[in-house]
């Protein structure tokens, strides 16, 4: 297995534990953390899947995705967690209200 595939295999666990994480807890912050997780998932399999040269150098173009997108999610986390301290500020609690309509199903 070289270390291009095992950075893939490791972006797809990634993906799935955040993917298990923000459907599983109710948690706003953990919501958030999730997302994250699942971001760097994507970082890693974009990384490990880039198209290498003889020589052993790698495509820049992944690359310059990846940093792009670790700004634009650090961007995006700033966003959230101010969101999120508004929720909470408005209705007291760090997890969303359920939707009555599905209590009464």
């Amino acid at each position: 297995m070289t270390p291009a595939t095992l950075y893939a295999l490791t972006g797809v666990g990634l993906f799935a534990i955040g993917l298990y994480a923000f459907i599983r807890h109710a948690h706003l912050l953990r919501k958030i953390l999730a997302f994250n997780v699942m971001g760097s998932g994507v970082f890693l399999v974009l990384i490990g899947l880039a198209r290498r040269t003889p020589t052993g150098l790698t495509d820049p173009v992944p690359q310059a995705m990846v940093i792009t997108g670790i700004v634009v999610a650090v961007a995006a986390t700033a966003l959230a967690l101010s969101l999120m301290l508004r929720v909470v500020a408005t209705i007291g609690r760090t997890e969303l209200p359920d939707d009555p309509a599905r209590r009464a199903e």
